[in-house]
C-alpha cells in the first residue's frame, strides 16, 4: 500500500517530472518491501529456497535479510511508553526455544560444560546472598527462571513458596529435574509482570535482567509488587563479560572490513546498577560484581555454548557475520588470550545488587548534627589561655 500510494503520488503528468533521485527511492522501497515479504513467507530462512544461487545465499542474502528485519522490528524504534528498544524480545525467545530443543535432542539434564554449568553456578552464589537474610519468606518470585536453577539452593524453610517465571515456553517445560514447585511455573515477560501490588516477600532475578528493553520500569514493578521492607536479590552480566570474544572479533572484522559492528549486546556496571536502583525508589542498596573466568577449547565451543544457553546476540542492531571473520576472529582469540595448554579463557563478570523496598520500620540514617560551638569559637578561645 505505502509504494502504491508512493507511485501515486509522483506519477508523471503534463505539468511534473520525476528526478532520478525519486525514482530510485521508489525502487529501493519496492525492493526492500518484497524482501521484506520473501523474509517473513520463508520464515527467516529464504536459504531453503530453491531458486537461490550459492552466492546469493551466502553474500546478497544475508545482508538484504537485515535490512529487511530493521525494517520489520524497527531499529530506533520505541514501545508504547516512548522506550528506546534495544533488544529484539522475540528474536531471544526464539533463541532460547531453540536451545531447549537442542538440549531435549540430547537428552541431557544439563546441557555441558560452560553452558547452564555457569547458569547454575551463578544461582548457587546468588541463593546464597539470600540465606544470609536472617529472616523467612513465605511466598517469593524467581523472574526469569529459566530453567529453575535458583530452587535448587533455595531452602524449604527459608522460602516457603516459590513461583518460577520465564518470557519462554520450552524453559518452562524443560525444567530441571530437582527444581521445586514446578505446578508454580508460568509463562511472564519480563517487562509486563502481571501479579498485584505488595505479594511477594522475596523476588530473585538470575541472568535475566540484562535482555530488558525498559530496566528502570522493570525495576520499579519488582518493587511495586514486593511487600514492604522486602528485597530485590538479583544479579546480571556486566561490562567486562566476554571482553576476550569483543576484542578479538572488533580487530578481525577491522582487519577485512575496514570497520566493526557491535557483536556484543550493552552491558551494565555496577556504579550505573547502583544509582539506578537508588533512583527508581529503592533503599539499603548493595551492589558487588564477581568475576569468573571459564576454559573451552576454542572461540568455535564458547560460541556454541552461548548459543546453547540461549546467550546470542539479540540486539535489534546485529549484523551477520563472515566465516572468514569468524576464522580470523578464533586465530587472534588465540594468540592474544590464550593458555599454555591450548586453551582460551572467558570472562564472566556478574553484578549482584541487594535492594530494599521502602518501609517505615526499615533504620533510617541519622540526620545531620548541628555543633553548638564553631571551632573559630574554640580556636579564639585557645589563644586567650596562651596568654599571659
Amino acid at each position: 500500500s505505502i509504494i502504491f500510494c508512493c507511485c501515486t503520488c509522483i506519477r508523471p503528468s503534463s505539468s511534473t517530472s520525476i528526478d532520478l533521485n525519486t525514482c530510485l527511492l521508489v525502487l529501493l522501497l519496492l525492493l526492500l518491501s518484497i524482501f521484506s515479504l520473501i523474509y517473513w513467507l520463508t520464515g527467516g530462512n529464504p536459504c531453503t529456497m530453491a531458486f537461490t544461487t550459492p552466492f546469493v545465499r551466502r553474500a546478497v542474502w544475508p545482508r538484504t535479510l537485515h535490512l529487511a528485519r530493521s525494517m520489520a522490528s524497527g531499529i530506533g524504534a520505541s514501545n508504547n511508553n516512548g522506550v528506546q528498544l534495544v533488544f529484539d524480545r522475540q528474536a531471544k525467545i526464539a533463541q532460547k526455544t531453540r536451545a531447549m530443543a537442542r538440549l531435549k535432542a540430547t537428552q541431557e539434564d544439563d546441557a555441558g560444560p560452560g553452558c547452564d554449568t555457569l547458569r547454575d553456578e551463578v544461582a548457587w552464589r546468588l541463593s546464597d546472598r539470600v540465606n544470609d537474610i536472617k529472616r523467612p519468606f513465605p511466598l517469593a518470585l524467581d523472574l526469569g527462571c529459566h530453567r529453575g536453577y535458583m530452587g535448587r539452593y533455595l531452602d524449604d524453610e527459608l522460602v516457603g513458596k516459590l513461583i518460577q517465571c520465564d518470557n519462554t515456553q520450552a524453559c518452562i517445560d524443560n525444567l530441571v529435574s530437582d527444581a521445586r514447585d514446578k505446578d508454580e511455573a508460568r509463562v511472564m515477560d519480563e517487562e509486563f509482570i502481571t501479579f498485584e501490588d505488595n505479594t511477594f516477600d522475596l523476588v530473585t532475578s538470575n541472568l535475566a535482567l540484562h535482555w530488558v528493553n525498559d530496566l528502570p520500569g522493570t525495576l520499579v514493578q519488582i518493587r511495586n509488587v514486593l511487600k514492604p521492607d522486602a528485597p530485590l536479590v538479583a544479579c546480571m552480566f556486566a561490562g567486562d563479560t566476554l571482553y576476550e570474544l569483543r576484542a578479538s572479533l572488533q580487530l578481525a572484522e577491522s582487519e577485512r572490513r575496514g570497520g566493526f559492528a557491535p557483536r556484543l549486546s550493552p552491558l551494565t556496571d555496577m556504579q550505573s546498577l547502583g544509582a539506578l536502583l537508588q533512583r527508581v525508589g529503592y533503599t539499603l542498596i548493595t551492589v558487588d560484581t564477581d568475576e569468573i573466568v571459564m576454559r573451552f577449547p576454542n572461540m568455535m565451543a564458547l560460541l556454541e555454548d552461548l548459543r546453547a544457553m540461549g546467550e546470542s546476540n539479540a540486539a535489534l542492531s546485529r549484523q551477520p557475520i563472515g566465516k572468514d571473520t569468524l576464522a580470523a576472529a578464533a586465530s587472534i582469540y588465540q594468540e592474544m588470550y590464550g593458555n599454555d595448554d591450548g586453551t582460551i579463557p572467558a570472562t564472566f563478570e556478574i553484578v549482584h545488587a541487594i535492594a530494599w523496598k521502602p518501609s517505615d520500620v526499615q533504620q533510617k540514617p541519622l540526620a545531620p548534627q548541628v555543633p553548638d560551638i564553631s571551632l573559630k569559637t574554640l580556636s579564639d578561645t585557645g589563644s586567650d589561655s596562651d596568654k599571659p
